[in-house]
């Protein structure tokens, strides 16, 4: 089956940057560029270590009910300038219609310059359940039982 995502541009957006694209056959992510107002265009944007900027990217989406979009960093930006989503992954719902917006941080120690047109994150569209919460008097039992954080170890 294939999930059709209708998108609008923003009035202000460039119509020459690409829409999300698979980069290859095989990816489950969607590359989603910056796409910055005319006046920072030129200039890009600077993301300073540890700062944390929303990333326009002149979009508006439509997501089927019954999915989501998420939004994930690209492990290359990471690995190599520290950027990364602080809320990854974030979630874009499906009656959700106003900007999609791209939120960077720079966890790396030099200034990263954001230029027009650059790949910024990737979408996953992926579908959701909804469940019913319902109280209870008492939970299974399950052999973790409480155990939490660092509670299965580390090999």
């Amino acid at each position: 089956m294939d999930v059709i995502v209708e998108i609008l541009r923003e009035d202000w957006a460039d119509a020459a940057v690409a829409l999300p694209h698979y980069a290859t056959a095989g990816a489950a992510g969607a590359d989603v560029r910056a796409n910055l107002p005319e006046h920072d265009r030129a200039a890009g944007m600077v993301l300073q270590p540890m700062e944390r900027r929303i990333v326009p990217t002149g979009l508006r989406v439509a997501i089927p009910q019954g999915y989501e979009m998420q939004i994930r960093p690209r492990s290359g930006l990471a690995l190599t300038h520290g950027i990364t989503l602080p809320n990854t992954p974030g979630t874009i719902d499906s009656d959700y219609r106003g900007p999609l917006g791209v939120l960077l941080v720079n966890f790396g120690a030099e200034p990263y310059r954001i230029a027009h047109g650059d790949r910024i994150a990737q979408a996953i569209i992926a579908p959701v359940v909804q469940a019913a919460f319902v109280t209870v008097d008492a939970l299974d039992d399950t052999s973790r039982g409480h155990g939490g954080f660092g509670s299965t170890g580390t090999r």
